[in-house]
């Protein structure tokens, strides 16, 4: 049983309780597991955080002789976004290529393994799924992680994930309410808005959200976005139309509302982290996620003094505090207790499943177009990478590709990574005589992308091209191969095919 310091006073001990902070290295350092001594309830892990299953395992575990019942998060979405498998890409297709299979059962499965992992690991609340509609194409920070532009299939899927992750004893956190598909603008630099109307938010971004609460989803993220329509002057996190009125009373969810990062441009730059981590809370939000970039004593120090101040001069209600505090004190009970029964009875974390699922998944989520006597490889190709700037949620730590796989199915395969004006001179250069695959992510957003395919496929016909992104461009090609994402599997599917001429 968790024993919270003595001298730790309510009011401090909840503002502790509400903040999810990262922090630093592969270990637990003193300061967090001093805060988790006063009251301190969660924390929130990152790439930098992760070397191995077996040294996540010994963190969490670390965490836990402090804590029992801490609550620790993840943002492992898989597909492009992973921290489980940061530097080797992940076992597990993303959203969109999920989506583009459309089995709810495979998705279901996908996750049910994936929370596995995860819970094999000491991780009990997942910052997934995204149940964001893809609608806009030029959409700079979604994209592949959602299920596609389908407010239905969004939705169908999101659900299955929820049942899925959660059977497994891992909360799921359903993101980013209340929809962050119909943006132009990245919230990590700046504030995104979606000038839709109610009605049109009703049927396509809130759909997918009202699936996940009938799932059951245990926590629920909120975007920093601005959404005239709901609210014209403060963005969801910040609003208490969005997270009270609309997603409390209209929708009826009763469970954790978490916040996206803190730290991130879209609120920091306007509100500063204090003052917009009071307006969260007295928006209605439960858990304040800080730690993507902010992960020092420091910072909790001054959010939990924020708080503490807000409620001693009146700007947030006691009772506000406690009852989030409470909340996210409910969601450790119920991981415990389900991590406890999953052990107990041989179910959920302690199920085999199906380790491969992922690659099978994957396989199928490929479409292909081209020459219909398309001939697989068998003389090493030079493997010609187009490489876009990722985006924050990202990374540009994690690989991607399908050159380490045709590696290991073509020997000798070579490969170098281009960007800019001169992409397509540099890469015909390098690749001399050799077959050229030519890898693109998002051609449909990136101008010099396109160009550089031109130049290419003008020069050398047979080339391969391997759509990593969404696949919104036309394909051409002798053989075009849309992943429909860039996780390692999706870059194993197509090199299989490539290299072998099957999708087993």
């Amino acid at each position: 049983m968790t024993t919270i310091a003595s001298g730790t006073d309510t009011l401090t001990r909840d503002a502790l309780t509400v903040l999810q902070p990262g922090f630093p290295g592969t270990t637990a350092p003193d300061w967090l597991l001093r805060r988790l001594g006063e009251g301190l309830a969660s924390v929130g892990l990152f790439g930098r955080n992760i070397a191995s299953p077996d040294q996540l395992a010994a963190l969490t575990a670390q965490l836990r002789t402090e804590r029992d019942d801490v609550l620790v998060a993840i943002d492992e979405e898989g597909g492009d976004v992973t921290r489980l498998e940061v530097r080797t890409g992940s076992s597990f297709p993303g959203n969109h290529a999920l989506g583009a299979v459309d089995d709810v059962s495979l998705t279901l499965e996908v996750a049910a393994e994936l929370g596995r992992r995860l819970a094999r690991c000491g991780v009990n609340l997942n910052w997934a799924p995204s149940a964001d509609v893809n609608s806009n194409p030029a959409n700079p920070v979604i994209g592949v992680r959602s299920f596609g532009p389908d407010p239905a299939l969004v939705a169908r899927h999101t659900a299955a994930y929820v049942t899925g992750l959660q059977s497994a004893g891992v909360a799921a956190c359903t993101k980013h309410f209340p929809g962050h598909g119909d943006t132009a603008v990245d919230s990590h630099h700046a504030l995104p808005r979606i000038d839709a109307d109610p009605a049109v938010l009703t049927e396509r971004e809130l759909t997918p959200f009202r699936a996940a609460i009938a799932a059951g989803t245990r926590a629920v993220m909120s975007a920093h976005i601005l959404v005239p329509a709901l609210d014209p002057a403060r963005p969801a996190t910040l609003s208490p139309r969005i997270l009270t009125t609309l997603l409390r009373e209209e929708l009826g969810y009763d469970g954790l509302i978490v916040t996206d990062g803190m730290e991130m441009q879209a609120v920091a730059a306007t509100y500063g982290i204090e003052r917009g981590s009071v307006l969260a809370v007295a928006a209605g939000a439960d858990a304040i996620c800080v730690g993507g970039g902010l992960a020092d004593d420091e910072t909790v120090r001054r959010l939990r003094d924020a708080l503490v101040t807000a409620v001693r001069t009146g700007e947030l209600p006691e009772q506000r505090l406690a009852d989030a505090a409470e909340r996210v004190r409910a969601l450790a009970r119920w991981t415990a207790a389900r991590s406890t029964a999953a052990v107990g009875t041989g179910t959920g974390t302690g199920t085999a499943g199906r380790p491969d699922v992922g690659l099978i998944a994957a396989r199928r989520a490929l479409r292909l177009t081209g020459d219909d006597v398309f001939s697989p490889l068998t003389d090493p190709p030079y493997v010609a990478a187009l490489t876009p700037v990722a985006n924050i949620a990202v990374g540009d730590e994690t690989p991607w590709g399908v050159a380490a796989e045709l590696v290991r199915l073509l020997p000798g395969t070579e490969t170098g990574s281009f960007a800019g004006a001169e992409a397509g001179h540099a890469a015909l250069a390098a690749a001399g005589e050799r077959r050229i695959v030519a890898v693109v992510r998002d051609e449909h957003r990136h101008p010099w992308m396109g160009a550089a395919l031109d130049i290419l496929l003008t020069a050398r016909p047979d080339t391969v091209v391997v759509e990593m992104g969404v696949p919104q461009a036309p394909p051409r090609g002798a053989l075009h191969i849309a992943t429909h994402g860039a996780a390692r599997v999706c870059g194993r599917a197509a090199a299989e095919v490539i290299a072998a001429g099957t999708t087993a």
